[in-house]
């Protein structure tokens, strides 16, 4: 018996000590489910710790198969994470506020006139200005930094072909050129549709248009929340005085009057028109001078990241004509007022238009004439909708531009659809 209770007596000591062991087991193995819980979802990577933000990013590119980055694509990833400029000036948007993002290359020439445009917007200190750049150039940079009339945020592509000087997705010493026979070569690249291998200062015009969209709506902590509509514009894009008192007033008519519209646009599809001048809305394809959507639509598009990631044309704009919005199934019709808002004054297009003497910009003038009535909003809510249909221009069965055909630009494409989402 009393070897009995001597046993007991043991194994009731053990058990004591054991059980701290346990308990520390258990707490453990909760706290690494935990920690992969919330690592798993770096959809919303952003906080005030650029390092912690910077760590999150280096995880994500490893299961994203990203592009191994440079110093230089790193810094101009931290500085993405700056809070915007000019809170001191503006502390505060207006409640029902429409983000306004301005894309760029280099053309500091047209960045110049832009901006003098936009200062000239009546609402302007009421919004947030993103300016999206194509890479780091210090003039187009020096030119931004000089706003003061809104809150400015200034986000660069990490992933830009400007900053890749020496490797994809910029030139790479291996690379096939022109029409190079890959095998005879011994180069590395996929040809397009008419047998022409990547150009880097090509393609970077669609990879920065596709990043810079999921960023500013699901990466950026500025407006990855944001509910309302965000207006886009280029910097060959004049901004009348109207446009974004015209704009609030179309987004806010659009549900009424114009339900199954996508989007809203300061200027007509055809670039050279000025518009109609008529006494009603107009409901017409979507064009690409100052277009603002929805998240709604902005979730439309990210599904078919697969139609527009293998789309052979270097064109963002001509893809989604081509290939993206006839992939919805029915005609995507956006709202506009009878008198533009906007006008495109870009002569040359792509990256030219840099030096003084290579502005196309009518000679180096910009003579637009901007009467009484397109400083305030001219638009009236009483006006019926007039709906243009079979309009001219690039719709399904277009076959592309090509530019585009090679695979390691497919999946950079295909990888920043997924850079905000587990």
């Amino acid at each position: 018996m009393a070897n009995i209770k001597k046993n007991r007596l043991k194994d009731e000591v053990a058990f004591r000590r054991f059980l701290p062991l346990v308990s520390i087991t258990l707490l453990g193995v909760f706290l690494l489910m935990f920690l992969l819980r919330i690592n798993s979802n770096f959809a919303t990577p952003f906080s005030d710790d650029f390092s912690q933000v910077l760590t999150n990013r280096s995880h994500a590119r490893q299961m994203l198969s990203l592009p191994k980055q440079t110093e230089f694509s790193l810094q101009l990833e931290k500085r993405n994470q700056m809070p915007p400029r000019n809170l001191d000036l503006y502390p505060s948007l207006d409640e029902d506020h429409i983000t306004i993002v301005l894309y760029v290359h280099n053309r500091p020439q047209y960045l110049k006139v832009a901006v003098d445009s936009l200062s000239r917007v009546v609402g302007i200190n009421e919004t947030l200005l993103i300016v999206s750049h194509d890479g780091y150039f210090e003039e187009m940079n020096k030119i931004v930094e000089g706003i003061r009339f809104c809150q400015v945020k200034q986000i660069f592509a990490p992933y830009s072909p400007h900053v890749f000087p020496n490797s994809f997705p910029g030139v790479s010493p291996t690379d096939c050129k022109e029409k190079d026979d890959a095998t005879k070569k011994h180069c590395k690249g996929t040809p397009d549709q008419y047998g022409n291998h990547r150009s880097p200062k090509i393609v970077s015009l669609k990879h920065h248009w596709w990043w810079m969209m999921n960023t500013v709506w699901d990466g950026l902590k500025e407006t990855k929340d944001h509910s309302g509509h965000i207006l886009f514009i280029e910097e060959d894009h004049y901004i009348y005085p109207n446009a974004y008192r015209n704009l609030q007033i179309l987004t806010e008519l659009k549900p009424q009057k114009c339900p199954h519209c996508y989007a809203a646009n300061l200027a007509p599809c055809d670039v050279n028109a000025r518009g109609e001048g008529w006494d009603s809305l107009i409901a017409e394809r979507m064009g690409n001078v100052g277009y603002t959507f929805n998240r709604t639509v902005w979730r439309k598009i990210h599904k078919k990241t697969t139609e527009f990631c293998f789309f052979d044309d270097y064109n963002w704009d001509i893809t989604m004509w081509a290939t993206v919005y006839p992939s919805f199934g029915n005609p995507v019709f956006t709202l506009r007022g009878p008198r533009t808002s906007a006008v495109h004054f870009g002569k040359c297009g792509l990256h030219q238009g840099q030096g003084e003497a290579k502005a196309c910009i009518d000679n180096g003038m910009v003579n637009f004439q901007v009467e009484e009535i397109d400083t305030v909003a001219n638009i009236n809510s009483d006006w019926e909708v007039r709906v243009f249909e079979h309009q001219p221009g690039y719709k399904a069965g277009f076959k592309g531009w090509g530019g585009w055909g090679d695979k390691r630009d497919h999946q950079l494409c295909l990888t920043f659809a997924q850079m905000y989402h587990s």
